[in-house]
């Protein structure tokens, strides 16, 4: 090989190493960063986070549109344009997360390539890799996908009193994987997303206030039931239990009957989260009047004696 043959090959070789790989990296590295920004851009015009100074959040982020979407009673327009952006921003945060590996991954691929590391033996590690990681995390994955269909759905929020089956109270945090209740005794509790069955939203549209008051069989059931309408009726006419109250109390009638009491059902619809305070003063305020029209109480003198035998 003479030596023009030796000179022409180590251009080549440097002009390749010099010039054409430190080219195809960069513009594998350059395309990686423009998708991500558009991507980015995307995502971040689908969940409303980016905004002009002084504009206003949108009704309803892109995202959520096509979504069902619950408006808690008495809730203001503040309040439920601040619910959804927090919604579409947890899920925003998810999409950019997932683009970003995305492109990572294809790029060190690629740059692999470029660099001539045969990368099938990558491809094939990633796959055993990712199975084995699949089979190790899946209630990961389960408690990742689960909170985001939450959240999608809108079946709760940060404020809501929730029955989620072994634990009731109010949320404090709703994450893509926990979700954390406190209870009424203080207690915080951290559920995964992926072992809620069933969540009962005590928060949403309305609630329903039911008063169950207990009178003597002898009573005048007609009277007591009028009685305790008119009582009802005239607590919820003063604030500030009228403004948690949304509609008239309803008269159900005889609910229970037993050898030694039957039981009067009332309900009235008050706003959310306020159906324990408006039932705390209802049935003082009917105990009240039945005492001032004589209403007969179950064992009206307070106490039930034992008889044992012969003996009291």
């Amino acid at each position: 090989m003479n030596v023009g043959a030796l000179a022409f090959e180590w251009t080549e070789t440097n002009q390749h190493w010099l010039i054409e790989v430190p080219v195809r990296i960069v513009a594998y590295i350059v395309a990686a960063l423009i998708v991500r920004y558009i991507l980015h851009r995307m995502i971040d015009r689908a969940t409303g986070r980016r905004r002009k100074d002084g504009e206003q959040p949108p009704s309803k982020p892109p995202l959520l549109r096509p979504l069902r979407d619950r408006k808690p009673a008495g809730a203001s327009h503040h309040q439920v344009a601040e619910r959804r952006l927090q919604r579409a921003k947890t899920i925003g945060s998810v999409l950019k997360s997932t683009v970003s590996i995305v492109l990572i991954v294809w790029a060190a691929l690629a740059i692999l390539s470029v660099l001539g590391v045969n990368i099938a033996p990558f491809i094939a590690s990633a796959g055993v890799v990712g199975l084995a990681i699949g089979f190790g995390a899946q209630n990961l994955v389960q408690d990742f996908v689960t909170g985001v269909f939450m959240l999608l759905e809108d079946q709760y929020g940060v404020g809501d009193i929730v029955d989620l089956g072994e634990v009731i109270g109010e949320v404090e945090t709703v994450g893509l994987r926990v979700t954390t209740v406190r209870d009424i005794d203080g207690t915080l509790w951290y559920v995964r997303n992926g072992e809620i069955l069933r969540v009962g939203n005590m928060s949403q549209e309305y609630a329903v206030a039911r008063v169950e008051v207990p009178v003597a069989l002898t009573a005048d059931v007609e009277r007591a039931e009028q009685v305790a309408v008119e009582a009802a009726e005239a607590a919820i006419a003063d604030k500030p239990l009228s403004e948690k109250v949304l509609g008239k109390p309803e008269m159900l009638g005889v609910q229970e009957l037993s050898p030694d009491l039957l039981t009067l059902r009332m309900t009235v619809k008050t706003r959310p989260n306020e159906q324990w305070s408006v039932q705390r003063r209802l049935r003082r305020e009917i105990l009240r009047a039945y005492d001032e029209h004589g209403i007969d109480f179950p064992y009206p003198r307070g106490r039930i004696h034992a008889v044992v035998g012969d003996r009291e």
